[in-house]
């Protein structure tokens, strides 16, 4: 449910108030009762906990106590926290409206505690019939001197784009075919503003995409391949940044079965860098971000039925590259490495492409952050990990170093689709580097973009990795 966000004059009228608060805040100053006063000071004095909490007669009162000595991406990352905290407790009480004051000294706390709390209260229920506890809060009003209107309208834009990256990976195969998700998308730029097109199975065809259509083979269901593109007037790149996304709808592994528990259970989730960069899209035309952006989407399911290919296959690219297939659960480089070098047509400034990629990326470092590699200069780099930091969507960089490539070379065509096992999510990015010829990065978000249990702000499911770090980004670049 999205909380609408208003600008209050007075916190202190709202039945339900949360005030931030750092070591140096005087607590003197936020005009409690004496009562009140007395507990908060007692209630910090003795170092009980980040958050005291008053309720009486129907009103709560939380002063949430930040530690701002902290790395600054840290303190904002424990005021996002707080605020999943709060938004916990105020749906507990069944509370609609609350109000925030920030009365410590850093005001960078207001939008990382206000988009904490409202990034707490997605809900996925569109398939609930019964016990369908919907979250009751419903408003949050900031006060005045904690935030402007503009700030409160660019977080609310940016959760709401949010929530649309996580519905799509959400939804389950019996709604999201790859053609739902083209509609799902060109829906969203017939609402939002920018232009989506949508590429049927004879305009892949004529393409010679041989990597979406190969994976196809084995699907009753057609694919698609989707193009975005956002290009205000005042844009302020010459050339495009163009953003791809992986958009297998479902993943059975194909003739490679996957198991089912804790593999392919949860496999409506790899097209989460789809929803990314879908998700991408709404947040720049809604805050009008002024750069030019094309976004390529590949679509299809992977199964074991029709004419599946099988592994031995030689599959020609639409690059015109031979890949020896022998592994049908590789399936999201097949398709990637198409829409790649459709990409070089656009002649880009810059290529980042999203996806769900490989079990060698969590096994290496988990669903606490991103695994990337890519061809991007340096200074590129920083500023994603700079962005990566700000947002906490973290990122740790792999090398792209030409021994990795050894190990996909094919005996039997230019190169495999599959390493021998050691640095997975490494030799995938070999596989992929074959395919572009301009400044790229290769965010692999298998670990970070689904989650089987609850992480705080980013809740369960489906957590829209990439669409807050790359907005900001964007923002920055």
């Amino acid at each position: 449910m999205t909380i609408e966000l208003q600008v209050c004059k007075d916190y202190s009228k709202f039945d339900h108030s949360i005030i931030l608060i750092d070591k140096d805040t005087s607590l003197a100053s936020l005009g409690l009762s004496k009562a009140d006063l007395s507990a908060v000071q007692k209630f910090f004095d003795e170092k009980k906990g980040n958050t005291c909490q008053k309720n009486a007669e129907g009103k709560t009162l939380s002063v949430v106590k930040i530690d701002t000595t902290k790395e600054k991406f840290k303190a904002l990352e424990e005021t996002r926290k707080a605020g999943y905290s709060l938004n916990k407790f105020l749906n507990g009480q069944k509370v609609k409206e609350a109000s925030l004051y920030n009365a410590s000294s850093d005001t960078e706390l207001t939008a990382a505690f206000t988009e904490g709390l409202l990034l707490s209260n997605y809900q996925f229920l569109k398939y609930k019939t019964t016990e369908k506890k919907e979250n009751t809060l419903t408003s949050l009003q900031v006060d005045a001197r904690s935030a402007d209107k503009k700030t409160l309208d660019e977080i609310a834009k940016l959760v709401k784009a949010n929530f649309f990256a996580r519905t799509l990976v959400n939804e389950p195969l019996s709604f999201l075919t790859a053609g739902q998700l083209g509609a799902e998308i060109k829906k969203a730029g017939a609402k939002y503003g920018f232009k989506v097109d949508v590429f049927n199975k004879k305009k892949i065809e004529a393409l010679k995409m041989g990597g979406l259509l190969s994976v196809n083979k084995g699907s009753i269901d057609p694919p698609t391949f989707t193009v975005l593109e956002w290009k205000p007037a005042n844009r302020k790149n010459k050339k495009p940044i163009v953003l791809v996304g992986k958009g297998v709808v479902y993943d059975t592994g194909g003739l490679s079965l996957k198991s089912t528990p804790n593999g392919m259970d949860m496999m409506k989730c790899d097209m989460a860098g789809a929803a990314a960069v879908a998700g991408i899209f709404k947040a720049a035309a809604t805050l009008k971000l002024p750069v030019h952006l094309i976004g390529l989407i590949p679509a299809t399911d992977n199964r074991p039925g029709m004419n599946a290919y099988v592994p031995g296959d030689v599959v020609k690219m639409m690059s015109g590259l031979n890949v020896e297939m022998l592994n049908a659960d590789a399936e999201g480089r097949m398709i990637l490495a198409d829409a790649l070098h459709y990409a070089k047509q656009f002649k880009p400034e810059l290529v980042i492409d999203f996806a769900t990629l490989t079990g060698a990326a969590v096994r290496a470092i988990g669903s606490v952050a991103t695994a990337y590699m890519g061809t991007a200069g340096d200074d590129v780099k920083k500023k994603l990990e700079l962005s990566a930091d700000q947002v906490y969507e973290r990122l740790i960089h792999f090398p792209l170093w030409d021994e990795y490539g050894e190990w996909i070379k094919s005996d039997v065509a230019d190169i495999k689709n599959t390493g021998p096992g050691e640095a997975g999510h490494i030799t995938a990015g070999k596989f992929l580097e074959h395919f572009v010829d301009y400044p790229w990065l290769h965010l692999d978000i298998a670990g970070s973009a689904y989650l089987m249990k609850e992480d705080n702000y980013r809740g369960k499911y489906g957590t829209a990795v990439g669409v807050r770090l790359i907005t900001d980004f964007l923002k920055k670049y």
